[in-house]
Parts: C-alpha cells; sequence; structure tokens
C-alpha cells in the first residue's frame, strides 16, 4: 500500500490473496475493505478493476457501511473470462468535507461573512471539478462556482447550486491524498461454472442388452447412448456426466455388487482404467470409435447438452503405464505394486499414482491426457477423489489447462475433511461434491448452506442426492415423497446440482450394509425402461423438468450469495429465498423434511431480503401448483408428502387491496388462501 490511508481487510481475497477469488461473467461481486482516516475531514474509497486484456472498466464508488465501522462496499461485475485484478484506492473528498461543514454552519444560522474562507474553499473545489465531470454538466459547474462568488445573492442561494452537485461529485469526485491498496485477483469464469444441471449416466447401460440362456450380455455403445440424449435434455439438464469411457483393467477385474471374481462376461468397473486397448487417452473399443464418441458429444450438443468427462487418476494393473513407468507407482516391500485402499475397502482393481518419483515425467503425460480431450470438445471434466493427488498438481495442472482454454471446468469430487475440501477450492477447482447428501434435518442444511455461502468468494457447491456411490438412507426408506423432497433441496438451494440416472424411477435398493445401490452398476450393465416407467406413471421425470425449468427462468436462482433463510417455526420445515436486485426476480421456498406426515409453520419472513417493504403485501405464485396466495410477513403453509411436499413460490408485485365495497348483508366463508397455502 502506498499513500496516507489505512486500508484493510480487503474482500474478496482468498488466503490473503495467494490464490484468486472466483466469478462468473456476469456475476455481481461484492467488494468490500476497512478505510478510515485521521479528523473529521471526508474520507472516500472506490475500486479500480482491470479485465484480462489489462483495460480498465468504468470508476466504481465504494459506500460506506455500518457507521462507526469504517467498512466500504461497491459491487462488480465482470463481463470478460480470464484473470481480472481489482485494488481499493482510498482518497480526502474536499466536496464531502465541504458539503458537511457549509451545511451544518448554514443551519447554525451563520452568515456569509463568517463562511467567506468557506465559499471560497468551495469555488477551490469545483473549479478541479470542472475537468472531472462529463461535459454535459460542465455548465452545472461552472453555474454553481458563478453562485458562490455573487455577493449580490442571499447565502442559500449562493451555496444551493453548489450542494445540488452532491450527486454528480459522488460519481465524479475530487480526489486528494490518494492512497492505492495492494491488487487482487478474481478469476472469472463462463456462467456454466456457477449455474448449471447434471445429469449422470452410464453410456455402456443405454441400449445395452443383458444376458440370456442362449446369447451373451451386450454393452450399449455411444451410438444407443445417443437415443437417450433427447429425455435427459427434456428434464432440463444442460450437463452429461460420463463416468471413465475409457478401456476396463481385465487383471483383478470385480465382478458384481464389488465380488472380488468377475466372471468371464462381467464389465468390471469403468474406475479401473487401461488395458491392452489403451489408457486414459482411449475409448473402450465396446462404446465405439473416436468418431462415435465425436458424434455423441455432437449431438448433446444439439439438444443442448455438454458432456463433462471422468478425470480419474487411476490405473489397472494392466494400463500401459504400468509397463512403461513403474516409477509413476508404489512399489511394497515384497516388491508388488500397491493397489488403492480406503480402509476397511479395498479396490485390488486400481492402482494409485505415485507423484513423487518423476513429478516432471507424470505431470506432464497427464497434461497431454487432459488437453487431448479438451481437443476433442470436452471443456468440462469431473475429477475422482482429488484429494488423494498432491495439491500443488492440481493447483499447476488447472492453471496450465485454463492457460490453454480458459472455459475448462472441474469438478472436485472430494467427501473428505472440510479443510481439504474447502482448499481445493482455493487452488482453483471450479466446482465442488459437498455434504448435502448428509444433512438430513432443516437446522442443518441451513447451517450448511449458511458455511457455503460464507466461503461464495472461493467455493462453488454442487448438490448430488444421489451417485453411483451414495444411496443415502434417506432415500432407502423415505418412499416417492422423499425423492421429491431432496431434489427440491438440491435445485433450489444450490445454483449446480446434479442426479445420477434411477433418481427419477425412485432406484432406492441399497446392498446390505453398505451406502451403495444393489446390483449397482459401477460394475455390471443396467438397462431401464425410462419409456414404460414415463407412460406408467412411475418416473419423477416431469416434476424434475418443472425444478430445471424453473430455475431456467428466474435469474434469482443462478446466484449462491443470495441465499437468505427465514424464521418458520416448525423444525421440520425450512424457508428459503433468492432475490435478485438487478432484475427484481425473486423466488421463494418452503420445504418439509418429512417424507411421511402433514406439517404446519407460520413464517416470519426478512421482507427486504425479498426487495419489500415490512408491511408490504404481495402475490406468489406456486410453481408446482399454479395456485396463487395474497402473502405478507406472516403466513401459514401446510405441507403434505404425498401431495405438495414444497411450495416453490416466485413472488409477483406487491398486492394493492381492492376498494372496500359495501357489507354484504350475510356471513362469507373465511378465505383461508389469505392466510395458509
Amino acid at each position: 500500500m502506498t499513500g496516507r490511508f489505512p486500508i484493510e481487510d480487503v474482500s474478496p481475497a482468498v488466503s490473503c490473496g495467494r490464490y484468486p477469488a472466483k466469478a462468473v461473467v456476469g456475476e455481481v461481486v461484492p467488494v468490500s475493505a476497512r478505510a478510515y482516516r485521521e479528523g473529521h475531514d471526508a474520507l472516500g474509497c472506490n475500486v479500480v478493476w482491470l479485465g484480462p486484456d489489462g483495460a480498465g472498466r468504468p470508476f466504481t464508488r465504494m459506500r460506506p457501511g455500518e457507521p462507526g465501522q469504517d467498512r466500504w462496499h461497491a459491487t462488480i461485475v465482470p463481463d470478460a473470462v480470464g484473470d481480472w485484478t481489482f485494488t481499493v484506492e482510498a482518497f480526502q473528498d474536499p466536496y464531502l468535507t465541504w458539503q458537511n461543514a457549509v451545511t451544518k454552519k448554514v443551519s447554525a444560522g451563520q452568515g456569509a461573512a463568517e463562511l467567506a474562507n468557506d465559499l471560497a474553499e468551495g469555488v477551490r473545489v469545483l473549479t478541479a471539478a470542472e475537468g472531472l465531470v462529463p461535459s454535459g454538466d460542465v455548465e452545472r459547474v461552472r453555474a454553481a462556482v458563478a453562485a458562490l462568488g455573487d455577493e449580490a445573492r442571499d447565502l442559500p442561494y449562493r451555496v444551493g447550486p453548489a450542494l445540488e452537485l452532491a450527486e454528480l461529485l459522488w460519481a465524479y469526485p475530487v480526489r486528494e491524498l490518494v492512497t492505492t491498496g495492494e491488487p487482487y485477483r478474481i478469476w472469472v469464469d463462463r456462467a456454466r461454472a456457477l449455474f448449471s444441471a447434471w445429469y449422470e449416466f452410464f453410456p455402456r447401460s443405454e441400449g445395452a442388452v443383458l444376458a440370456t440362456a442362449d446369447s451373451p450380455a451386450r454393452s450399449g455403445t455411444f451410438a444407443t447412448a445417443a437415443r437417450r440424449l433427447p429425455g435427459v435434455a427434456e428434464m432440463g439438464f444442460d450437463v452429461l456426466y460420463l463416468p471413465p469411457v475409457h478401456p476396463i483393467g481385465r487383471v483383478n477385474r470385480k465382478g458384481p455388487n464389488n465380488a472380488l471374481t468377475a466372471g468371464p462376461d462381467d464389465v468390471g468397473s469403468p474406475w479401473a482404467i487401461g488395458a491392452a486397448e489403451g489408457g486414459h487417452d482411449a475409448l473402450h473399443p465396446d462404446l465405439g470409435t473416436p468418431q462415435d464418441f465425436r458424434d455423441f458429444v455432437a449431438a448433446a450438443a444439439e439438444v443442448g447438452l455438454e458432456v463433462a468427462m471422468d478425470l480419474a487418476l487411476q490405473c489397472a494393473p494392466d494400463h500401459p503405464w504400468v509397463a512403461a513407468h513403474p516409477e509413476w507407482f508404489t512399489t511394497r516391500a515384497d516388491g508388488s505394486i500397491a493397489y488403492a485402499e480406503n480402509p476397511p475397502k479395498k479396490y485390488q482393481d486400481i492402482y494409485p499414482l505415485n507423484f513423487d518419483n518423476d513429478p516432471e515425467g507424470i505431470r506432464a503425460e497427464i497434461l497431454r491426457v487432459v488437453l487431448h480431450w479438451v481437443g476433442e470438445g470436452i471443456k468440462i471434466f469431473r475429477v475422482d477423489n482429488p484429494h488423494t493427488k498432491p495439491f500443488d498438481f492440481w493447483h499447476w495442472l488447472i492453471g496450465e489447462v485454463k492457460a490453454v482454454d480458459p472455459d475448462v471446468l472441474f469438478l472436485a469430487e472430494a467427501f473428505t475433511r472440510p479443510a481439504i475440501m474447502h482448499g481445493l477450492g482455493k487452488i482453483g477447482f471450479t466446482q465442488s461434491y459437498t455434504y448435502f447428501t448428509w444433512r438430513t434435518s432443516a437446522a442443518e442444511m441451513r447451517a450448511y448452506c449458511e458455511e457455503l455461502v460464507a466461503a461464495a468468494d472461493y467455493m462453488r457447491p454442487n448438490f448430488w442426492p444421489n451417485t453411483p456411490d451414495i444411496l443415502h438412507e434417506s432415500l432407502q426408506h423415505g418412499g416417492p415423497p422423499m425423492f421429491k423432497i431432496r431434489a427440491v433441496l438440491a435445485a433450489l438451494l444450490s445454483p449446480s446440482w446434479g442426479l445420477y440416472a434411477g433418481y427419477e424411477l425412485f432406484e432406492h435398493v441399497a446392498r446390505p450394509g453398505a451406502e451403495e445401490y444393489l446390483d449397482n452398476e459401477k460394475y455390471e450393465l443396467r438397462p431401464r425402461d425410462w419409456a414404460g416407467a414415463q407412460a406408467h406413471g412411475r418416473s419423477l421425470a416431469p416434476f424434475i423438468a418443472t425444478l430445471n425449468r424453473v430455475r431456467r427462468e428466474n435469474p434469482a436462482l443462478h446466484q449462491l450469495r443470495n441465499l437468505v433463510f427465514h424464521e418458520i417455526d416448525n423444525p421440520a420445515l425450512l424457508c428459503w429465498s433468492k432475490h435478485d436486485p438487478a432484475t427484481g426476480n425473486t423466488v421463494l421456498v418452503v420445504c418439509s423434511f418429512d417424507s411421511r406426515g402433514v406439517q404446519w409453520g407460520n413464517t416470519v419472513l426478512d421482507m427486504p431480503a425479498l426487495g419489500l417493504d415490512w408491511h408490504d403485501r404481495f402475490t406468489v405464485h406456486d410453481e408446482l401448483t399454479g395456485a396463487h396466495y395474497d402473502w405478507g410477513q406472516h403466513n401459514a403453509v401446510r405441507l403434505d408428502p404425498y401431495l405438495q411436499p414444497a411450495h416453490l413460490f416466485t413472488l409477483r408485485r406487491p398486492h394493492v387491496p381492492a376498494p372496500v365495497a359495501a357489507a354484504p348483508t350475510t356471513d362469507a366463508p373465511k378465505d383461508e388462501a389469505r392466510w395458509t397455502s
């Protein structure tokens, strides 16, 4: 920092500025700092921000926050992908100092003679301002200067024109003794980095044929999987995540339900990557050729889906790297290569990589692999278990990839200790899986989401109710209402969410003693009758499509920082809202956590958080049912898990009561819609 005034506690700053904060194009990014000065003269602050092209953006003045705290606030809205910088400046504001003094003296009854020095100071300041304001306002400033010097005028008319310039000179201030703080970085991604809806399926299951007594099983292909793309798009998803599509190892291949022994026709786990056919840069021959893959990616794009690939940095024992680069693995005391373990779990079909023996060689090869798929049109990678690889490696890799293509995004699949999950976000991961699945009460969910909002400068959550590895007991035993409840929570609390295929069919049978699916698709083909389920009303797809439609149509749901919780007197219910000041769009949600019983609750809404005054009445439109209600700060709600476990409201303009008509001659029935949902 250089200059006269202290500038402290700047935000956003990740690890004291060691790493860039995160934002997306068009996101409203709050900037704040603590700045103060000696004495009583006025202080001003502003943000100087530079785009990736090095060009400056419009002057952004900061406003003071809570009185007495010396905290200054502004917002910036980046308009391009890349590496931005911002700097907070503090300065002496002579106009504000003059305005404050003159206003107080005039109010105290002092005359022109007593204000002679103040009038002269006003002329000095406004003369300096003439070269700062837009050309169209210069005459206003000159007129105010002339008025200050016109002794024929009464004092109020001498100072009045100058005082009327307050708004203009706030935007175009005279700045003296400018102090420049330290620069801070913000990495700005494309919008999908913050707002996205993911869907995961195994291409080999789509169009697969199971074995019969007369014929062996047959894997699905990229061509057969493409037939499923319209159905995924119709549910409103925009990212299609594929588990690994590479050759699968044959050595120590796992059988159904993680069995240690595989039969000759068992397909194995896609995460056991590598075989004679190739490694991480190859495709499983059963799925198709490189051209088939390109056709699949193109078909997905035609229906609005972007394909995300799995980046799983581990190898099957017969991966080509094992023979060519044994130094990239860990050798045990008996000379064998160590397979993966997460005690008591064992993964005999997977060898973890060792990044310490030949760091330059292994880094170069992984970068080559990632850029190979970027060259094939893949711009999103879901990274498997990143917390088991060195953090400096990820920081390097993500930086190298984004230097080639800044649109590439990385989702961290790391269900581990909080510090590590937050650390992965800080070093560059675009999004992160979270503990959402295990937050099963309203109080737990609220506390966790508030923690995530506090980390929004560097960690973007992606909420998944299920994955191939995770079938939480709430879904095992909660029945169809719980599937709706968890989808509402995931889709409307977080700007990014995802589902693993089968969720919409209410798949809920777990392997005994495990938190994962019985007959898990990780180890076997699992074709599904999507059309039949839809035709017979056994699919949640229409409900999911509604959630994603509402998400797309409401800008408030595209953000994380604007999540606000409201009080409700039933611990089984959670009430929250998101408001977008730029568009005036507001979404208000009340969701039950009880999938078995009816729950009632009474809200106490934070009206300013909804963009309303405390006593406003307003209309809410339930996007799930089409019903309309007249609401205010206090409202009663009733949620039935089998009929409607949640309200998804969009707010309409404040309710204006109709003129009061003559009193009816008979008692009218109570209009419960005004008081309850």
